[in-house]
């Protein structure tokens, strides 16, 4: 199925919890919006890969979700290598997202913090007429790549999505993941925290904070959101 947004993720949760409410608002719009994760989590304290396989299909029904895909990559062992491109290739030649979503450059987990680095590579390799002769799907290549602001980034977010419309089922969709979030109250709050922090910046209740490397042209500048003073 062809989607408008495709977003990007080591583990089933992760999509959830950092761009769950930017998700849920593109649906809203009728977009059509989907998800990969990478693992299936088998290395998790808490579940299984088969737990988090039925918790993900709940969570992916909250979210309006059109697809859902996993790339089977092995779970704490992430890499950037040709063979997982291809994979990661594949996937964006069937989907053809114009907009990727991707997690932040720095992270504490090793699979969270290659995601970005492989999906990125595999973006650009897709729109090559001659990668991988026979690999197969037509050349395709991403409009837009946007990054989760990371809470290890020392910079401001290029921009803040207002989620307050979305945040309860952001917040639904995390605690579908009844084995890995068994403290539903603790992960709630941190949620809305967090959510909360990015709100801030924009004077809103809820947001989602995101990077976006090139500069941003701009048309009007009467039309610009936001007050400065």
């Amino acid at each position: 199925m062809p989607l408008d947004l495709l977003a990007f993720h080591a583990h089933r949760d992760d999509i959830e919890i950092t761009c769950g409410g930017l998700l849920i608002r593109s649906a809203e719009r009728g977009y059509k919006v989907g998800a990969c994760d990478l693992t299936q989590g088998e290395m998790g304290t808490l579940g299984s890969a088969a737990e988090r396989e039925r918790e993900a299909a709940e969570a992916t029904r909250i979210l309006g979700l059109a697809e859902r895909v996993n790339a089977r990559l092995p779970d704490a062992g992430v890499f950037n290598t040709r063979e997982y491109q291809i994979r990661i290739v594949e996937i964006l030649r069937r989907h053809r997202p114009q907009v990727v979503v991707l997690p932040g450059l720095e992270q504490r987990h090793p699979d969270h913090r290659l995601t970005p680095q492989l999906v990125f590579d595999a973006c650009y390799f897709a729109g090559l007429e001659k990668f991988e002769p026979g690999l197969g799907g037509e050349k395709h290549r991403p409009r837009k790549i946007l990054w989760n602001h990371s809470s290890f980034d020392e910079k401001r977010p290029t921009f803040v999505v207002d989620i307050t419309a979305q945040m309860e089922k952001k917040v639904a969709a995390v605690l579908a993941y009844t084995t890995q979030f068994p403290d539903r109250e603790r992960i709630s709050e941190y949620l809305r925290a967090r959510a909360r922090s990015y709100g801030l910046l924009i004077g809103t209740t809820y947001g989602e904070g995101y990077v976006q490397r090139e500069s941003v042209q701009i048309d009007d500048v009467m039309t610009l959101p936001g007050t400065s003073i």
